[in-house]
């Protein structure tokens, strides 16, 4: 039931194609239909639909760091492209890359958060923890 917290059993979904489709939708990696955030970053603490607790969510800064490894592809490779074709004065080179870096790193930071998210309850991502045996 919707907004109950034990709605069906905690299973990650069927195929990892509908969970990256969820991921980058930015919905409940469960059932697919609640919202993943509040704001434009901020975390919802649960699912308002199946009540899924998100507290085992953390993506940290990794959505950040593949978002700024493929910007600076994108944008520096097209920046020497420019250079070494047109030559123009550094105010063009300012106002063609400064907009496509927002571009290119603002826009994709929320779908690649919720992938991250729902990749993380797909494949039961949690902290490590550390196994203590006992010894003979």
């Amino acid at each position: 039931m919707p907004g109950d917290k034990d709605a069906g059993v905690d299973t990650a979904p069927v195929t990892l194609p509908q969970t990256v489709l969820r991921g980058l939708l930015c919905a409940c990696p469960r059932c697919g239909e609640g919202r993943l955030f509040t704001g434009f970053l901020n975390l919802r603490p649960a699912c308002e639909r199946c009540g899924l607790d998100y507290a085992f969510a953390n993506s940290g800064d990794g959505p950040a760091v593949f978002i700024i490894l493929l910007a600076g592809f994108v944008v520096v490779g097209s920046a020497l492209a420019v250079e070494v074709v047109y030559q123009p004065p550094f105010w063009v080179h300012a106002a063609l890359w400064v907009p496509l870096v927002l571009a290119v790193t603002v826009l994709p930071l929320r779908p690649m958060k919720g992938l991250m998210i729902a990749l993380q309850y797909h494949h039961r991502a949690a902290e490590g923890r550390i196994s203590v045996r006992e010894r003979p």
